[in-house]
């Protein structure tokens, strides 16, 4: 992804919690100085006393989950961290909260430590009490969109990992708004406010409009996607759900299979990442004909669209539970 945003890389303690040695290595290995730390990481090089690093090379694009090719058994020879691409987003800004994927091998056997790629980037916020001093300080000044390679070998297991840095927020291309639909104002932060149209009756039809229009990939059946957004009920203008709370990370869902709500899985298709799409979700494409509170309702969601990438599980997994199928109160 490399579009302009909010966010960038950080890992002491992931979202869905990496194993004690990753920790343990972010905290160690990104102290060496990120980008910088190892511009003979890939056999580029070696210092007197010690061999060259036995090459790595990272394989996919930004809407993939990275292939690691190198020999096995790897043999970590030169610790450090080298850029496969630079970023063109926004730089990270402390107090912020980060974005990432985490891809990690066992260097010894190819056995996967740490994958979000199957379940959801990981959430954090750019901190020195969340990160630990050193991790903090290396990847202050990062933007987003980059991808980050790093090797170290921890208590005798060399790890390999692939970072991406993904955006928290929509960027791209502002798009006028359309008359007679809820308006929509951001926060500094990104965060939308939506304000319905008094005394109007709403639409019948699904109502699509994308308010940013991003660069990204475009939006596939079966794709996962990480998103945030803020929906209300057509009627009082009333939220009933959103992610922007401090205590909500991005949500992470399925399109097309079913998993939500219709007026999402018809929506979202075809947009890009990146984009802000504004959803007016009639009944019978939202919670009609359900016990839902909702069900009488028509919706109105806001999403920014911060990922998509074709699944990597296998599609009999259960996956992460997706807006139709939460609570009364659920989200789209």
């Amino acid at each position: 992804m490399r579009g302009p945003s909010a966010g960038t890389w950080q890992t002491a303690a992931v979202l869905r919690r990496p194993t004690l040695l990753l920790i343990a290595l972010l905290a160690s290995v990104l102290a060496l100085g990120g980008c910088s730390a190892a511009a003979s990481l890939l056999g580029d090089g070696a210092s007197a006393s010690r061999p060259a690093q036995a090459p790595v090379q990272v394989a996919g694009t930004v809407a993939e989950r990275p292939t690691l090719e190198y020999d096995v058994p790897f043999a970590v020879t030169q610790p450090g961290a080298r850029t496969v691409w630079s970023g063109s987003g926004e730089p990270v800004a402390e107090g912020e909260p980060v974005l990432l994927h985490l891809y990690a091998e066992d260097g010894r056997d190819r056995t996967v430590i740490q994958d979000t790629w199957g379940e959801g980037p990981a959430w954090m916020t750019m901190s020195e009490e969340a990160l630990g001093h050193n991790l903090h300080a290396t990847l202050s000044g990062q933007r987003v969109g980059a991808r980050l390679l790093v090797v170290d070998e921890d208590a005798g297991v060399p790890v390999v990992l692939v970072v991406d840095v993904l955006p928290t927020r929509a960027w791209g291309t502002e798009v006028e708004p359309v008359e007679g639909l809820p308006t929509v104002t951001r926060a500094a932060d990104g965060a939308p406010s939506v304000t319905v149209p008094a005394d109007q009756p709403p639409p019948t039809d699904l109502e699509v409009v994308p308010l940013v229009r991003g660069t990204g990939p475009q939006v596939r059946i079966g794709h996962v996607l990480t998103v945030r957004f803020t929906a209300v009920r057509w009627s009082d203008g009333g939220v009933f759900d959103t992610t922007w709370s401090a205590d909500h990370a991005p949500q992470t869902v399925t399109i097309g299979v079913g998993q939500l709500v219709e007026g999402w899985d018809q929506g979202l298709l075809e947009q890009t990442v990146g984009s802000q799409v504004l959803l007016v979700v009639p009944p019978h494409l939202g919670y009609g004909g359900t016990s839902s509170d909702l069900a009488d309702e028509t919706l109105v969601y806001v999403v920014d669209i911060l990922d998509a990438h074709r699944p990597v599980v296998d599609p009999a997994e259960p996956s992460e539970q997706g807006p139709a199928e939460s609570s009364d109160n659920a989200q789209g």
